[in-house]
Protein backbone atom coordinates (compact mmCIF):
# COMPACT_ATOMS: atom_id res chain seq x y z
CA UNK A 1 0.00 0.00 0.00
CA UNK A 2 1.05 3.56 -0.71
CA UNK A 3 1.79 5.74 2.32
CA UNK A 4 0.30 9.18 1.64
CA UNK A 5 1.41 11.98 3.95
CA UNK A 6 0.37 15.60 4.54
CA UNK A 7 2.62 18.44 3.41
CA UNK A 8 1.24 21.72 4.72
CA UNK A 9 4.38 23.67 3.88
CA UNK A 10 7.96 23.23 2.68
CA UNK A 11 9.37 21.93 5.97
CA UNK A 12 6.56 19.41 6.38
CA UNK A 13 7.00 18.27 2.79
CA UNK A 14 10.67 17.60 3.41
CA UNK A 15 9.94 15.75 6.66
CA UNK A 16 7.24 13.62 5.06
CA UNK A 17 9.61 12.58 2.30
CA UNK A 18 12.61 12.05 4.58
CA UNK A 19 10.64 9.84 6.94
CA UNK A 20 9.22 7.52 4.30
CA UNK A 21 6.16 8.82 2.47
CA UNK A 22 5.50 7.32 -0.97
CA UNK A 23 3.35 10.31 -1.88
CA UNK A 24 2.36 13.66 -0.37
CA UNK A 25 -0.73 15.77 -0.66
CA UNK A 26 -0.65 19.55 -0.53
CA UNK A 27 -2.38 22.67 -1.80
CA UNK A 28 -1.81 26.10 -3.17
CA UNK A 29 -3.10 29.14 -1.33
CA UNK A 30 -6.42 28.70 -3.19
CA UNK A 31 -8.89 25.91 -3.98
CA UNK A 32 -7.89 23.61 -1.08
CA UNK A 33 -9.64 22.94 2.22
CA UNK A 34 -6.83 24.05 4.53
CA UNK A 35 -6.46 27.78 3.88
CA UNK A 36 -4.68 28.27 7.21
CA UNK A 37 -1.96 25.72 6.52
CA UNK A 38 1.25 27.27 5.18
CA UNK A 39 0.49 25.97 1.68
CA UNK A 40 2.39 26.86 -1.47
CA UNK A 41 2.26 29.72 -3.94
CA UNK A 42 2.60 28.81 -7.61
CA UNK A 43 6.39 28.92 -7.57
CA UNK A 44 6.33 26.90 -4.38
CA UNK A 45 4.11 24.27 -6.00
CA UNK A 46 6.52 23.96 -8.90
CA UNK A 47 9.42 23.55 -6.49
CA UNK A 48 7.50 20.99 -4.42
CA UNK A 49 6.75 18.82 -7.45
CA UNK A 50 10.35 18.97 -8.68
CA UNK A 51 11.75 18.22 -5.22
CA UNK A 52 9.37 15.33 -4.53
CA UNK A 53 9.93 13.79 -7.95
CA UNK A 54 13.69 14.00 -7.45
CA UNK A 55 13.15 11.78 -4.39
CA UNK A 56 10.84 9.38 -6.19
CA UNK A 57 7.75 10.66 -4.35
CA UNK A 58 4.40 11.53 -5.97
CA UNK A 59 2.50 14.78 -5.41
CA UNK A 60 -1.28 15.03 -5.12
CA UNK A 61 -2.72 18.57 -5.07
CA UNK A 62 -6.03 19.28 -3.37
CA UNK A 63 -8.60 21.16 -5.45
CA UNK A 64 -11.38 20.04 -3.15
CA UNK A 65 -13.32 23.15 -2.19
CA UNK A 66 -17.07 23.18 -2.82
CA UNK A 67 -16.86 26.18 -5.16
CA UNK A 68 -19.27 29.04 -5.60
CA UNK A 69 -19.61 30.69 -9.00
CA UNK A 70 -16.92 33.28 -8.27
CA UNK A 71 -14.44 30.51 -7.47
CA UNK A 72 -14.66 29.16 -11.02
CA UNK A 73 -13.16 32.20 -12.74
CA UNK A 74 -9.50 31.35 -12.15
CA UNK A 75 -9.88 27.59 -11.92
CA UNK A 76 -9.28 26.68 -15.60
CA UNK A 77 -5.87 28.36 -15.71
CA UNK A 78 -4.94 26.82 -12.36
CA UNK A 79 -5.79 23.32 -13.58
CA UNK A 80 -3.68 23.89 -16.71
CA UNK A 81 -0.80 25.08 -14.52
CA UNK A 82 -0.96 21.93 -12.38
CA UNK A 83 -0.88 19.83 -15.54
CA UNK A 84 2.12 21.77 -16.86
CA UNK A 85 4.19 21.28 -13.69
CA UNK A 86 3.36 17.56 -13.83
CA UNK A 87 1.59 16.97 -10.55
CA UNK A 88 0.68 13.30 -10.26
CA UNK A 89 -2.97 13.82 -9.36
CA UNK A 90 -5.52 16.36 -8.24
CA UNK A 91 -8.01 15.68 -5.44
CA UNK A 92 -11.51 16.99 -6.20
CA UNK A 93 -14.90 16.80 -4.51
CA UNK A 94 -17.21 18.84 -6.72
CA UNK A 95 -18.80 17.32 -9.83
CA UNK A 96 -18.30 20.52 -11.79
CA UNK A 97 -14.61 20.71 -10.92
CA UNK A 98 -14.11 17.07 -11.88
CA UNK A 99 -15.92 17.62 -15.18
CA UNK A 100 -13.85 20.74 -15.90
CA UNK A 101 -10.61 18.90 -15.12
CA UNK A 102 -11.46 15.94 -17.34
CA UNK A 103 -12.30 18.34 -20.17
CA UNK A 104 -9.36 20.76 -19.87
CA UNK A 105 -6.56 18.47 -18.63
CA UNK A 106 -7.61 14.96 -19.65
CA UNK A 107 -4.20 13.43 -18.92
CA UNK A 108 -4.11 14.69 -15.32
CA UNK A 109 -5.25 12.00 -12.88
CA UNK A 110 -8.30 12.90 -10.79
CA UNK A 111 -8.83 11.46 -7.31
CA UNK A 112 -12.26 11.90 -5.75
CA UNK A 113 -12.03 13.53 -2.32
CA UNK A 114 -13.55 12.09 0.83
CA UNK A 115 -15.72 15.24 0.73
CA UNK A 116 -17.71 13.53 -2.02
CA UNK A 117 -18.93 11.03 0.59
CA UNK A 118 -18.52 7.83 -1.41
CA UNK A 119 -20.11 5.04 0.63
CA UNK A 120 -21.37 2.62 -2.04
CA UNK A 121 -20.48 1.07 -5.37
CA UNK A 122 -23.18 2.87 -7.38
CA UNK A 123 -21.81 6.24 -6.30
CA UNK A 124 -18.31 4.98 -7.07
CA UNK A 125 -19.33 3.92 -10.60
CA UNK A 126 -20.66 7.40 -11.39
CA UNK A 127 -17.26 8.90 -10.67
CA UNK A 128 -15.48 6.06 -12.49
CA UNK A 129 -17.60 6.75 -15.58
CA UNK A 130 -16.34 10.35 -15.41
CA UNK A 131 -12.79 9.05 -15.75
CA UNK A 132 -11.39 9.31 -12.23
CA UNK A 133 -8.54 7.01 -11.21
CA UNK A 134 -8.88 6.88 -7.42
CA UNK A 135 -11.69 7.03 -4.88
CA UNK A 136 -10.94 8.46 -1.43
CA UNK A 137 -13.59 6.74 0.62
CA UNK A 138 -15.94 8.27 3.18
CA UNK A 139 -14.73 7.77 6.72
CA UNK A 140 -18.05 6.18 7.70
CA UNK A 141 -17.32 2.99 5.75
CA UNK A 142 -16.54 -0.28 7.51
CA UNK A 143 -13.84 -2.66 6.33
CA UNK A 144 -16.55 -5.07 5.13
CA UNK A 145 -18.19 -2.32 3.09
CA UNK A 146 -14.85 -1.36 1.55
CA UNK A 147 -14.21 -4.98 0.56
CA UNK A 148 -17.68 -5.24 -0.97
CA UNK A 149 -17.15 -2.04 -2.96
CA UNK A 150 -13.71 -3.22 -4.07
CA UNK A 151 -15.25 -6.39 -5.53
CA UNK A 152 -17.75 -4.38 -7.61
CA UNK A 153 -15.43 -1.91 -9.34
CA UNK A 154 -12.62 -2.36 -11.90
CA UNK A 155 -9.27 -3.54 -10.54
CA UNK A 156 -7.44 -0.55 -12.03
CA UNK A 157 -9.44 1.91 -9.88
CA UNK A 158 -7.52 2.68 -6.70
CA UNK A 159 -9.04 3.02 -3.24
CA UNK A 160 -7.64 5.41 -0.66
CA UNK A 161 -8.62 5.48 3.00
CA UNK A 162 -7.61 7.48 6.04
CA UNK A 163 -5.50 5.62 8.57
CA UNK A 164 -4.53 8.28 11.10
CA UNK A 165 -5.30 11.76 12.36
CA UNK A 166 -8.02 14.17 13.39
CA UNK A 167 -11.63 13.59 12.33
CA UNK A 168 -14.35 16.22 11.96
CA UNK A 169 -17.49 15.37 13.89
CA UNK A 170 -19.06 15.50 10.39
CA UNK A 171 -16.75 12.67 9.44
CA UNK A 172 -16.43 13.10 5.71
CA UNK A 173 -16.14 16.78 6.17
CA UNK A 174 -19.17 18.80 5.04
CA UNK A 175 -19.62 20.94 8.13
CA UNK A 176 -21.49 24.22 8.71
CA UNK A 177 -20.38 25.03 12.26
CA UNK A 178 -17.47 27.22 11.18
CA UNK A 179 -19.63 29.11 8.69
CA UNK A 180 -22.47 29.55 11.18
CA UNK A 181 -20.37 30.89 14.05
CA UNK A 182 -17.70 32.90 12.22
CA UNK A 183 -18.71 33.29 8.58
CA UNK A 184 -15.65 31.27 7.52
CA UNK A 185 -16.75 28.56 5.12
CA UNK A 186 -15.22 25.16 5.93
CA UNK A 187 -16.24 23.89 2.51
CA UNK A 188 -14.20 26.60 0.82
CA UNK A 189 -11.08 26.11 2.90
CA UNK A 190 -11.59 28.45 5.86
CA UNK A 191 -12.57 26.06 8.68
CA UNK A 192 -11.86 27.42 12.18
CA UNK A 193 -12.43 23.96 13.73
CA UNK A 194 -15.41 25.12 15.76
CA UNK A 195 -16.08 21.48 16.68
CA UNK A 196 -13.02 21.69 18.96
CA UNK A 197 -14.52 24.46 21.10
CA UNK A 198 -15.92 23.92 24.58
CA UNK A 199 -19.73 23.59 24.51
CA UNK A 200 -22.50 23.26 27.09
CA UNK A 201 -26.03 21.96 26.53
CA UNK A 202 -28.68 24.04 28.31
CA UNK A 203 -32.01 22.28 28.93
CA UNK A 204 -34.84 24.81 29.32
CA UNK A 205 -38.00 22.74 29.64
CA UNK A 206 -36.51 20.17 32.07
CA UNK A 207 -38.68 17.58 30.30
CA UNK A 208 -35.64 15.81 28.94
CA UNK A 209 -32.06 15.38 29.98
CA UNK A 210 -29.08 14.56 27.83
CA UNK A 211 -26.28 13.02 29.90
CA UNK A 212 -22.86 14.23 28.85
CA UNK A 213 -19.39 13.70 30.19
CA UNK A 214 -16.90 16.35 31.06
CA UNK A 215 -13.44 16.62 32.51
CA UNK A 216 -11.52 19.45 34.14
CA UNK A 217 -11.48 21.31 30.81
CA UNK A 218 -15.27 21.21 30.36
CA UNK A 219 -17.47 19.44 27.82
CA UNK A 220 -16.42 18.82 24.22
CA UNK A 221 -19.43 16.99 22.80
CA UNK A 222 -18.53 17.80 19.17
CA UNK A 223 -14.85 16.97 19.54
CA UNK A 224 -14.09 13.61 17.99
CA UNK A 225 -11.28 11.28 18.96
CA UNK A 226 -8.39 10.90 16.54
CA UNK A 227 -8.24 7.97 14.14
CA UNK A 228 -5.44 5.42 14.56
CA UNK A 229 -5.25 2.24 12.48
CA UNK A 230 -1.57 1.39 12.86
CA UNK A 231 -2.37 -1.98 14.44
CA UNK A 232 -4.78 -2.93 11.64
CA UNK A 233 -2.95 -2.13 8.40
CA UNK A 234 -3.29 -5.79 7.41
CA UNK A 235 -7.08 -5.42 7.61
CA UNK A 236 -7.02 -2.35 5.37
CA UNK A 237 -4.89 -4.23 2.85
CA UNK A 238 -7.19 -7.26 2.92
CA UNK A 239 -10.16 -4.97 2.27
CA UNK A 240 -8.52 -3.78 -0.95
CA UNK A 241 -7.20 -0.38 0.07
CA UNK A 242 -4.35 0.80 -2.19
CA UNK A 243 -3.32 3.95 -0.32
CA UNK A 244 -3.42 4.82 3.37
CA UNK A 245 -3.66 8.50 4.20
CA UNK A 246 -2.43 10.43 7.24
CA UNK A 247 -4.36 13.58 8.13
CA UNK A 248 -2.33 16.57 9.31
CA UNK A 249 -1.54 19.51 7.01
CA UNK A 250 -2.15 21.82 9.98
CA UNK A 251 0.09 19.79 12.30
CA UNK A 252 3.76 20.47 13.11
CA UNK A 253 6.77 19.20 11.20
CA UNK A 254 7.56 17.01 14.21
CA UNK A 255 4.09 15.45 14.03
CA UNK A 256 4.56 14.70 10.33
CA UNK A 257 8.00 13.17 10.87
CA UNK A 258 6.91 11.10 13.87
CA UNK A 259 3.66 9.72 12.45
CA UNK A 260 4.98 9.11 8.94
CA UNK A 261 7.98 7.30 10.42
CA UNK A 262 5.70 5.14 12.58
CA UNK A 263 3.50 4.11 9.66
CA UNK A 264 6.48 3.60 7.36
CA UNK A 265 7.97 1.22 9.92
CA UNK A 266 4.62 -0.52 10.34
CA UNK A 267 4.13 -0.93 6.58
CA UNK A 268 7.63 -2.33 6.19
CA UNK A 269 6.84 -4.78 9.00
CA UNK A 270 3.60 -5.77 7.24
CA UNK A 271 5.49 -6.42 4.01
CA UNK A 272 8.15 -8.59 5.65
CA UNK A 273 6.23 -10.62 8.25
CA UNK A 274 3.65 -13.34 7.78
CA UNK A 275 1.75 -12.37 10.92
CA UNK A 276 1.04 -8.69 11.55
CA UNK A 277 1.72 -8.41 15.26
CA UNK A 278 3.46 -5.06 15.65
CA UNK A 279 6.11 -4.75 18.37
CA UNK A 280 5.12 -2.28 21.07
CA UNK A 281 8.04 0.00 20.23
CA UNK A 282 6.35 0.68 16.89
CA UNK A 283 2.81 1.18 18.19
CA UNK A 284 4.08 3.37 21.03
CA UNK A 285 5.43 5.89 18.52
CA UNK A 286 1.97 7.26 17.69
CA UNK A 287 1.59 8.35 21.31
CA UNK A 288 4.69 10.57 21.10
CA UNK A 289 2.97 13.29 19.07
CA UNK A 290 0.15 15.54 20.22
CA UNK A 291 -3.12 13.59 19.88
CA UNK A 292 -6.58 13.13 21.27
CA UNK A 293 -7.72 9.75 22.52
CA UNK A 294 -7.49 7.24 19.69
CA UNK A 295 -10.30 5.40 17.93
CA UNK A 296 -10.67 3.02 14.98
CA UNK A 297 -13.57 5.11 13.71
CA UNK A 298 -16.18 3.14 11.74
CA UNK A 299 -13.84 0.51 10.30
CA UNK A 300 -15.12 -2.25 12.59
CA UNK A 301 -18.74 -1.10 12.59
CA UNK A 302 -20.53 1.71 14.38
CA UNK A 303 -18.19 2.98 17.09
CA UNK A 304 -19.01 1.38 20.40
CA UNK A 305 -16.69 3.66 22.33
CA UNK A 306 -17.68 7.20 23.17
CA UNK A 307 -16.15 9.29 20.40
CA UNK A 308 -16.22 12.44 22.49
CA UNK A 309 -12.85 13.56 23.78
CA UNK A 310 -11.27 16.63 25.30
CA UNK A 311 -8.10 18.58 24.64
CA UNK A 312 -5.16 16.85 22.92
CA UNK A 313 -2.39 15.40 25.01
CA UNK A 314 1.29 15.64 24.23
CA UNK A 315 3.67 13.43 26.17
CA UNK A 316 6.79 14.48 24.28
CA UNK A 317 8.35 17.81 23.34
CA UNK A 318 10.02 18.56 20.02
CA UNK A 319 13.44 19.91 21.08
CA UNK A 320 15.48 20.47 17.92
CA UNK A 321 15.92 19.37 14.33
CA UNK A 322 19.33 18.51 12.90
CA UNK A 323 20.30 20.81 10.01
CA UNK A 324 23.57 19.17 8.99
CA UNK A 325 25.26 15.81 9.50
CA UNK A 326 27.69 15.67 12.40
CA UNK A 327 31.26 16.69 11.61
CA UNK A 328 34.08 16.37 14.11
CA UNK A 329 31.59 15.39 16.78
CA UNK A 330 29.48 18.55 16.31
CA UNK A 331 26.05 18.84 14.68
CA UNK A 332 24.21 21.99 13.65
CA UNK A 333 20.61 22.06 14.95
CA UNK A 334 17.67 24.44 15.08
CA UNK A 335 15.93 24.79 18.44
CA UNK A 336 12.18 24.20 18.91
CA UNK A 337 11.95 23.95 22.71
CA UNK A 338 14.48 24.91 25.38
CA UNK A 339 17.27 22.42 25.98
CA UNK A 340 20.46 22.33 28.06
CA UNK A 341 24.03 21.15 27.93
CA UNK A 342 24.85 18.05 29.96
CA UNK A 343 21.37 16.66 29.28
CA UNK A 344 20.00 13.59 27.49
CA UNK A 345 17.34 13.48 24.77
CA UNK A 346 15.60 10.83 22.68
CA UNK A 347 16.31 10.65 18.96
CA UNK A 348 13.66 10.32 16.27
CA UNK A 349 15.35 8.93 13.21
CA UNK A 350 14.50 7.01 10.05
CA UNK A 351 17.65 5.00 10.71
CA UNK A 352 17.03 3.94 14.31
CA UNK A 353 14.49 5.23 16.82
CA UNK A 354 14.70 5.82 20.53
CA UNK A 355 18.47 6.17 20.85
CA UNK A 356 19.39 8.38 23.77
CA UNK A 357 21.64 11.29 22.82
CA UNK A 358 23.78 13.08 25.37
CA UNK A 359 24.27 16.77 24.61
CA UNK A 360 27.66 17.61 26.07
CA UNK A 361 28.12 21.16 24.78
CA UNK A 362 26.10 23.90 23.07
CA UNK A 363 27.97 26.50 21.01
CA UNK A 364 26.29 29.40 19.19
CA UNK A 365 27.21 30.46 15.66
CA UNK A 366 29.63 33.06 17.07
CA UNK A 367 31.57 30.39 18.94
CA UNK A 368 30.22 31.15 22.42
CA UNK A 369 29.52 28.22 24.70
CA UNK A 370 25.97 28.21 26.14
CA UNK A 371 24.60 26.42 29.16
CA UNK A 372 21.20 26.21 27.46
CA UNK A 373 19.48 27.12 24.21
CA UNK A 374 16.34 29.15 24.84
CA UNK A 375 15.81 31.43 21.83
CA UNK A 376 13.08 30.06 19.50
CA UNK A 377 14.50 28.67 16.25
CA UNK A 378 18.04 29.60 17.28
CA UNK A 379 20.65 27.68 15.29
CA UNK A 380 23.51 26.27 17.35
CA UNK A 381 26.12 23.55 17.25
CA UNK A 382 25.85 20.70 19.73
CA UNK A 383 28.50 18.21 20.74
CA UNK A 384 26.98 14.78 21.31
CA UNK A 385 28.20 11.31 22.14
CA UNK A 386 26.78 9.97 18.85
CA UNK A 387 26.89 11.22 15.28
CA UNK A 388 23.67 12.80 14.04
CA UNK A 389 22.16 12.90 10.55
CA UNK A 390 20.39 15.78 8.80
CA UNK A 391 16.63 15.89 9.58
CA UNK A 392 16.90 13.72 12.68
CA UNK A 393 14.93 15.11 15.61
CA UNK A 394 15.72 15.47 19.31
CA UNK A 395 12.75 15.09 21.66
CA UNK A 396 12.12 14.54 25.35
CA UNK A 397 9.35 13.12 27.47
CA UNK A 398 7.54 15.76 29.48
Amino acid sequence: MELLAPAGDKNKLIMAIEYGADAVYLASTRFGLRTYAGNFDLDGLKWAVEYAHSKGVKVHVTVNIIPHESDLEDLPEYLKFLDEIKVDAIICADLGVISMARRLVPNLAVHVSTQANITNSESAKVFIDMGVRRLILAREMTLEEIKSLRDKIPENIELEAFCHGAMCISYSGRCLLSNFFTGRDANRGACVQACRWNYAIREISKDQEYPIEEDSHGTYILNSRDLCMIEYLDKLKEAGVNSIKIEGRMKTEYYVANIVNAYRTALDYLNTHKDYNLPTEITNEVYKSSHRDYSTGFYFGDPKENLETSLPVSEYEFIAVVLEDSANGMAKVEMRNRFSANSSYELLSKYKNNDIINVEKIIDLDGNELSECKIPKQQVFIKTDKNLKKYEILRKKK
